[in-house]
């Protein structure tokens, strides 16, 4: 379940990394995928705004669009690419037996 202080979190981390490059990973149905390079342009309350160096066209996300895993976006440091959330720990649940 996604909180108030997740997206409250992603949006100032976004917000840090205005002008910074990144990858933007998503589907596009139909077992269809991308993969671009792009940089963040913009943070607005609800959304964000992207710029694809390939055709050079803006592009928007919401928040939710990461944090739903819809869109994966990957954080270039300097040396190598890091998500900008961390992919999911799976745990593994007890099985419980009902005697």
């Amino acid at each position: 379940m996604i909180c108030r202080s997740d997206i409250a979190n992603l949006k100032t981390d976004i917000l840090e990394k205005v002008g910074q490059k990144i990858i933007v990973k998503g589907s596009l149905g139909r077992s269809k995928a991308f993969e671009k390079e792009a940089t963040i342009e913009k943070a607005y309350p609800n959304i964000f705004v992207v710029r694809y160096e390939e055709n050079n066209r803006n592009v928007t996300y919401s928040y939710t669009d990461v944090l739903t895993r819809t869109v994966e976006v990957e954080v270039f440091d300097g040396e190598a690419y890091s998500p900008l959330i961390p992919p999911p720990v799976e745990t593994k649940r007890k099985k419980v037996s009902l005697m």
